[in-house]
C-alpha cells in the first residue's frame, strides 16, 4: 500500500488505543478534584464507546442517527473506491424490521420492531437502500426495504418522514435516490396516479406558487412544506435535495467529467413578480432581465409547477448557485441558542453535489473550495462519520478524489471512526507497483511461472511469501 494508506491503517491502530487509554487533560487542582473529574469523564466515554456495536461508524449516541451515519459512511467508503468491512455491511442489513423498513436505531436485533417505542424512519430507509445497493451482495434487504417504501406512499406522491405523515421534499427526494438505486422507476411508483415528481413539484416556488410574492429571488426554491395556508418559503436544504432527486438521482452520482465544459445554472424568470435584483444570477453584473436571469433561463408562465423534473433541477440549481455566491460560496444557518449566524457545512456541500449532477462545475467547485478552506473550522468534519462522508461524496462528485480534501485525507478520518475496510482504493496498485520496500510484482510471478515451469513457480512463490512477512 501507499504511504498514505499505511498512515490509515496505522492511525486506526492508535485511534483504538486512544479510545480507551489516553488521559483528557486538565489543570491540576488542590484538591485534585479536576483530575478526578477528567478520568470519571474519560472513563465514562469510553465505556459509552465500548457498548457501541462492533461493526457501527462514530462514537456517539447511535439513537438518533445510527443507521443514517452507517449508510453515510458505507456510500463514502464505495464512492472513493474502498470496500467496507463485512461487519459494517451486516450491521446495517440487522438493522432491518421484519416489514422491510429501517428505524433510526436498533439497539437490540434480536427483538421484534416496536412501532410504538421507536417508528419506522423514511429517511433512514432510504438511505440504507442507497448504501445497501452501492455496496451489492445484500439485494433481498433492498428489495424488502423498497417494496415498503412503496407501500407508504401518499396520496399525493411523496413521503414524509414516517408513515402517515404529510410530505415534504426532503424525504420525497430520499425516496427518488433510493428508487433510483435500487433500479426502480420513480415515474412508475406512483399513488392515486401521483409520482415522486409530481410531490416534488408542490414544493418548488415557481411563478404561480403560493409565496413567491413574498419571496423575491426565490423563485426556482423548493420549500420543506407548505405553511398551513398553502404557502411555500425556499429552504436551502430542501432545495439541494429536490435539484438532485429531480434529475433522478441520489447522493452517490456519477462524478463529473473534469474534461468537459461546465453548464451554466438556467434561473426560472417570472418577469411578472418582480422578483429579481437587475443583476445576473452568477456573476452579480448588471443584465437587461429586470433581475429575473439569463435569456436562456426558464419561465413558468405563471403555473404552479414546472411540467419536466428536469427543468425543476435546472431552477432549483440556478436559486442554490445564486444563493451561494451571495453567501461567498456556503450557505448559513441561524442556530436555536443564538441569533449569530453560522455557516451551514453540511447543507453546502449536499449543494454541492446537487450542482455537480447538473453539470454545473462551475458553481459547485466554488463551494467546494470553501469546503476545503474552512474544512478545519468544522468540528464535526475532524470524527464525525456523516459529516465526513458528506464531503467525500460532495469532492467525488466534481470528479475530484474522494479520499481528499484540500489535502486533508477524508478516507483516513472515515476510516478511523469505525471499522477499517476490507479493501483499499490503491492496495491493487500498490502491490504491483515498485517502491523502496522492493516488493516483487505479483503479475511477475505469474508470468516467470509460465516461463520456466512450476518448480521455478513455487521457488518464486515461497520467496514472496518471506517477502510479506
Amino acid at each position: 500500500m501507499s504511504p498514505r494508506r499505511r498512515r490509515v491503517t496505522a492511525l486506526a491502530a492508535a485511534t483504538v488505543l486512544c479510545a480507551t487509554a489516553a488521559p483528557v487533560a486538565s489543570a491540576a487542582t488542590p484538591d485534585g478534584t479536576a483530575h478526578t473529574a477528567a478520568r470519571t469523564t474519560s472513563a465514562a466515554a469510553a465505556a459509552q464507546r465500548a457498548a457501541l456495536p462492533k461493526g457501527l461508524y462514530g462514537d456517539g449516541d447511535p439513537r438518533y442517527d445510527g443507521v443514517w451515519r452507517q449508510s453515510m459512511a458505507l456510500l463514502a467508503l464505495h464512492g472513493a473506491g474502498a470496500v467496507p468491512a463485512k461487519k459494517a455491511v451486516d450491521w446495517l442489513t440487522d438493522q432491518q424490521c421484519a416489514d422491510g423498513s429501517f428505524t433510526a436505531y436498533r439497539a437490540d436485533t434480536g427483538k421484534p420492531c416496536d412501532p410504538a417505542k421507536a417508528p419506522s424512519d423514511i429517511n433512514a430507509t432510504t438511505l440504507a437502500v442507497q448504501a445497501l445497493s452501492a455496496v451489492g451482495g445484500r439485494s433481498e434487504t433492498v428489495g424488502k426495504a423498497v417494496d415498503w417504501i412503496a407501500s407508504v406512499q401518499n396520496k399525493d406522491g411523496g413521503w414524509g418522514y414516517s408513515p402517515g405523515t404529510d410530505s415534504d421534499a426532503n424525504s420525497t427526494s430520499l425516496v427518488i435516490g433510493a428508487l433510483d438505486a435500487a433500479d426502480r422507476n420513480p415515474a412508475k411508483t406512483t399513488k392515486n396516479g401521483k409520482s415522486p415528481y409530481d410531490a416534488l413539484a408542490s414544493f418548488q416556488l415557481t411563478c404561480g406558487a403560493k409565496g413567491i410574492e413574498d419571496a423575491p429571488g426565490g423563485q426556482g426554491a423548493f420549500a420543506y412544506q407548505p405553511d398551513k395556508k398553502g404557502r411555500l418559503s425556499p429552504n436551502n436544504d430542501a432545495t439541494a435535495a429536490a435539484s438532485l432527486a429531480a434529475l433522478g438521482k441520489g447522493v452517490l452520482v456519477r462524478p463529473l467529467d473534469r474534461d468537459a465544459k461546465s453548464i451554466p445554472v438556467s434561473p426560472l424568470k417570472c418577469a411578472s413578480t418582480g422578483g429579481g435584483d437587475n443583476s445576473d444570477d452568477k456573476t452579480g453584473d448588471k443584465t437587461d432581465d429586470g433581475g429575473n436571469g439569463s435569456g436562456d433561463g426558464r419561465d413558468s408562465g405563471g403555473r404552479s409547477a414546472l411540467d419536466d423534473p428536469k427543468d425543476a433541477a435546472a431552477a432549483g440549481a440556478a436559486y442554490l448557485a445564486r444563493t451561494l455566491e451571495k453567501d461567498k460560496g456556503r450557505f448559513t444557518v441561524v442556530t436555536p441558542s443564538s441569533d449569530e449566524e453560522k455557516p451551514d457545512y453540511a447543507n453546502t456541500a449536499d449543494a454541492v453535489i446537487a450542482l455537480a449532477a447538473g453539470g454545473h462545475r462551475t458553481e459547485a467547485d466554488a463551494s467546494l473550495k470553501w469546503l476545503a478552506d474552512h474544512l478545519d473550522d468544522w468540528d464535526k468534519a475532524k470524527n464525525d462519520p456523516s459529516a465526513i462522508s458528506a464531503l467525500m461524496l460532495a469532492s467525488r462528485a466534481t470528479g475530484h478524489d474522494a479520499a481528499e480534501l484540500g489535502g486533508t485525507d477524508l478516507l483516513e478520518r472515515l476510516t478511523a471512526s469505525g471499522p477499517a475496510p476490507a479493501h483499499m482504493p490503491d492496495s491493487d496498485k500498490d502491490s504491483s507497483a515498485k517502491d523502496d520496500g522492493g516488493t516483487f510484482p505479483v503479475w511477475a510471478f505469474i508470468l516467470i511461472g509460465l516461463a520456466v515451469g512450476a518448480g521455478i513457480g513455487i521457488f518464486l512463490s515461497g520467496q514472496r511469501k518471506r517477502q510479506q512477512l
